[in-house]
């Protein structure tokens, strides 16, 4: 299934591209949160959710772009988690940091996940303990890596004084600030070694680049040390996390 998963966050990945590539046709209205919302997201939204209940019927879908109220998820054991557009800042600031997130969560654990950023068309992908990057026809595994100076990736996006205030106690490192879950593919391929985070994200922000980051030997807690649990809550948001390979 894992393929077919990757062929999906594609097809998205086009449909967006499609968008991206009319700039002048893009309208951005603002969900209820006030966060921006395109005819991409919904786009990649249709095409993700037709596709996984075709694929998967007795699973349910929890979108962003059309969330479940928590007396319809309560129950669940097994769900897909699907961010259609991550980094729709980033899109619309045409950067290309934005990606299609989807990931199969069992457990309250994300086993499979698909990171697709469709600018550099580099797919990332998990299942289980195994996790790859797929880039020009090829696919290689990828594990995280430590350094004497590590990496450190942020937001770029969302920055406060409570990650400054960490960042100057950390001690030497070199940071990177960069948009969507490609945060957590950068420490799951060895490029960073470590990505903080303290405002709020949703569940749906974070999964499939959770189950890359995992699979690859990151360790993903919360800023207690419990592990990132996406076993369905009345709340969509994450706690403040932290994502590192030590």
């Amino acid at each position: 299934m894992l393929n077919q998963i990757c062929l999906l966050a594609r097809r998205a990945g086009d449909a967006i591209m499609d968008i991206y590539h009319h700039p002048d046709t893009l309208t951005i209205s603002a969900k209820a949160d006030n966060s921006p919302l395109t005819a991409a997201d919904l786009a990649a939204h249709h095409i993700i959710v037709q596709e996984l209940k075709s694929l998967t019927p007795d699973i349910p879908v929890l979108s962003e772009e059309d969330p479940q109220p928590w007396s319809e998820r309560q129950h669940w054991t097994q769900y897909w988690l699907v961010d259609p557009l991550d980094g729709t800042k980033e899109f619309i600031s045409r950067n290309g940091e934005f990606t299609v997130n989807i990931a199969l969560i069992s457990d309250g654990v994300p086993v499979m996940g698909v990171v697709y950023a469709p600018v550099p068309d580099v797919l990332y992908l998990a299942e289980g303990k195994h996790a790859w990057r797929e880039r020009g026809g090829q696919r290689m595994a990828v594990k995280v890596v430590n350094t004497d100076l590590p990496m450190v990736v942020i937001s770029r996006s969302h920055q406060d004084a409570e990650l400054a205030d960490y960042l100057e106690q950390l001690g030497p490192h070199e940071t990177r600030a960069i948009g969507s879950s490609l945060k957590f593919c950068l420490v799951a391929e060895g490029k960073a070694q470590l990505y903080p985070r303290f405002n709020p994200t949703h569940i749906w922000d974070t999964a499939a680049g959770h189950a890359v980051a995992l699979a690859a030997g990151a360790h993903i807690t919360d800023w207690s040390g419990k592990t990132l649990d996406y076993t369905p809550r009345e709340s969509l948001i994450n706690p403040g996390f932290r994502v590192s390979s030590f």
